[in-house]
């Protein structure tokens, strides 16, 4: 019986690569600040992990249409059709920076934990 890496991974690895997806259109989201008519887009977290766990997504990630990114709805909406909002921007990319940072210490904990369980040590 061999040990599944993969397997023991499996959600913290599909957060990891959720959480970069979201990293790039958050980022998207900043740049594009002051081009008049752009819609800010994000996705929900949650329910694409559920998907990429229950294995709906279609090569565990489908982040790449259109129809899988979600508009956001501005509080202050601007004259010129824009929804971004640099504030909310920031304090979202900031949050999922820190929620990336927590599923890499998560992975580091595992490995050293099945390191442990594989050297014997304690």
């Amino acid at each position: 019986m061999g040990l599944d890496l993969g397997r023991e991974l499996e959600v913290h690895a599909d957060a990891l690569r959720l959480r970069a997806e979201r990293t790039k259109i958050l980022a998207s989201n900043i740049a594009n600040e002051s081009t008049p008519g752009y819609k800010a887009r994000d996705i929900d977290f949650r329910s694409s992990l559920q998907q990429m766990a229950s294995g709906e997504a279609a090569d565990g990630l489908s982040l790449s249409t259109e129809d899988d990114l979600l508009y956001r709805v501005p509080n202050h909406p601007t004259e010129d059709g824009n929804t971004v909002e640099i504030g909310v921007e920031q304090a979202e990319f900031s949050q999922n920076t820190s929620d990336f940072q927590m599923s890499l210490t998560f992975i580091n904990m595992k490995i050293k934990g099945l390191e442990k369980a594989i050297t014997g040590n304690s």
